[in-house]
């Protein structure tokens, strides 16, 4: 059967993806764990739109913000496992808090069925332009001279570019410190400030101040350079190796969402993600489209889980 025909037959004839039983249709609610106007979000309301068109219903994103994405997960993890509530869920609430936390009203592992990966996130280390520093060797180089450490700022303790920092004075040596902030767009705004040197953010958070001149890209925390950054190496290229970091988005939903709608949906979203327009959208934003089958999203989950665990131990990192 094809993929459109199969989609159209659950939309018939199931109570998949939200179908009333008076014959009404009510919206997928698509659940972004973050404000709305950050990268999460935009990616959520990308997606969001041309999933509307391949599933013939509306799909609406709905922010529930808080907790680095905890609160979102808790409130899909409860939610009805028919297919009328989505997660667009980053690798902090996944695959970082489980260790991060003590506690969590969640099993990443146990209360969700992966749907696809949607997207990946290189990691940039960036700083004010006036930094001498053409380069993150350099930039190491001179953190060696200072008097004091250099300070080098994150969203929060415990986020990817906290964890990254981690990876980074662990691999380099260099003489920095680190300076959590509630969120990205602080930091950002204190490095552009020139209050802090430096941070480690997913480019398209970046990309905007880059192309203005207000950040300059330093190194790439990836295994290879970005597109957008072509004259940009990445750290292992500068002499730091084993220093990556991907903050990637993926689609799960309630675990006992009936097979058939996971795969309708995993479907809906790889026919999604190659839509030219849409793939042009996210690209030139900084993130790379990257559909997956569900078993590749789990397998990501539980080795990103394990990576970022040993980071956060052998660091003693302890939530804010």
């Amino acid at each position: 059967m094809k993929v459109v025909s199969f989609i159209a037959a659950l939309l018939i004839g199931s109570t998949s993806f939200g179908a009333c039983a008076q014959g009404g249709v009510k919206p997928i609610h698509l659940i972004v764990a973050f404000p709305a106007g950050g990268p999460t979000d935009f990616v959520g309301r990308v997606l969001a739109t041309e999933l509307s068109k391949e599933l013939g219903q509306p799909v609406i994103v709905e922010n529930k913000a808080g907790a680095n994405g905890n609160i979102g997960a808790d409130y899909v993890a409860k939610a009805p496992a028919d297919g009328s509530v989505l997660f667009l869920t980053t690798v902090g609430a996944v695959a970082i808090s489980p260790a991060l936390y003590d506690t969590l009203p969640y099993d990443p592992l146990k209360d969700f069925a992966p749907i696809s990966l949607v997207v990946n996130n290189s990691t940039i280390l960036v700083v004010n332009p006036r930094n001498p520093a053409s380069n993150a060797a350099e930039f190491v180089a001179n953190s060696s001279k200072a008097s004091a450490p250099v300070p080098i700022g994150s969203s929060g303790v415990g986020s990817i570019p906290h964890l990254t920092l981690e990876l980074f004075a662990a691999s380099s040596k260099a003489n920095v410190t680190h300076v959590p902030y509630k969120g990205a767009a602080p930091v950002i705004n204190d490095v552009i400030g020139g209050h802090v040197d430096g941070f480690f953010g997913d480019l398209p958070g970046l990309i905007g101040q880059i192309r203005a001149g207000q950040l300059k890209p330093l190194g790439v925390a990836a295994a290879k350079r970005h597109p957008l950054l072509p004259d940009v190496k990445t750290l292992a290229e500068q002499g730091i190796p084993g220093v990556e970091s991907n903050n990637w988005y993926a689609l799960l939903v309630p675990v006992k969402t009936p097979k058939d709608t996971v795969a309708a949906l995993t479907a809906a979203v790889h026919k999604a993600l190659q839509a030219e327009d849409v793939r042009k959208k996210l690209t030139e934003s900084g993130t790379e489209p990257a559909p997956s089958t569900p078993e590749q999203v789990s397998a990501l989950i539980k080795s990103d889980g394990a990576k970022w665990a040993k980071v956060i131990h052998d660091n003693r990192i302890k939530p804010e």
